[in-house]
């Protein structure tokens, strides 16, 4: 996956890592490495982060922790390029994250998308919490009318509590930066984003003993 690069594998993680883990400019981090003796430009620090960054996600997919069977369920907002998109997530009780994914719509098809996705890379779930969104009531339903299954749903505002502090942060990181201005980009960047974040929840097995650490260890 590495091979071709006149860069040290190590050199390519920091910078993705630094990324997706900080909320650091590609202009910073040019500057950053530039300090450390290392000439790499803003460029070829975009194309680094956008082609590696599904990879890690790949190899963190295969060693992720499984979650909980009682989830929350909420979308939040994000612009890019002027416009606005979605961003969906589940976590467990305990709040460990299930699954996300970003849309380019609010709507009951992008919520039943999402809800496969989640259970396909997870567990069938006993019962997931919503709010009172119609288009989350008609997903869940329509998936238990089509693969026979019992899905329970509970609408408890306060319980999607734990949900919400994980957008929040996803969304402060965003707003510190400069923006997105591409859908591909911010998706595969937030995807990211997220994996660091379930590292630091400790959802790797087999973690090491820092997050970067771990980090490294999905591309070895």
């Amino acid at each position: 996956m590495f091979k071709g690069h006149c860069f040290p594998k190590v050199i390519i993680l920091q910078v993705v890592y630094f990324k997706l883990r900080f909320s650091l400019s590609y202009r910073d981090i040019e500057e950053l490495l530039s300090i450390r003796g290392v000439k790499v430009d803003l460029a070829t620090n975009q194309r680094w982060v956008f082609k590696f960054t599904s990879f890690v996600e790949q190899q963190f997919r295969k060693r992720k922790k499984s979650v909980g069977k009682r989830w929350r369920m909420n979308e939040t907002y994000i612009k890019v390029k002027g416009q606005w998109r979605y961003l969906y997530r589940a976590v467990d009780k305990q709040g460990n994250t299930v699954d996300f994914l970003l849309t380019k719509r609010r709507q009951r098809i992008s919520a039943q998308r999402f809800l496969i996705k989640a259970i396909e890379s997870n567990v069938k779930p006993g019962l997931i919490n919503i709010d009172k969104s119609e288009f989350y009531t008609a997903a869940i339903k329509l998936y238990n009318c089509r693969n026979y299954s019992n899905i329970k749903i509970r609408q408890c505002k306060y319980l999607n509590n734990i949900v919400e502090q994980d957008h929040r942060l996803i969304k402060c990181r965003i707003m510190l930066g400069l923006g997105f201005k591409e859908f591909e980009s911010t998706k595969r960047t937030i995807s990211g984003m997220e994996v660091v974040g379930m590292i630091r929840k400790n959802q790797l097995l087999d973690s090491k003993n820092s997050t970067y650490k771990s980090f490294i260890s999905l591309a070895s």
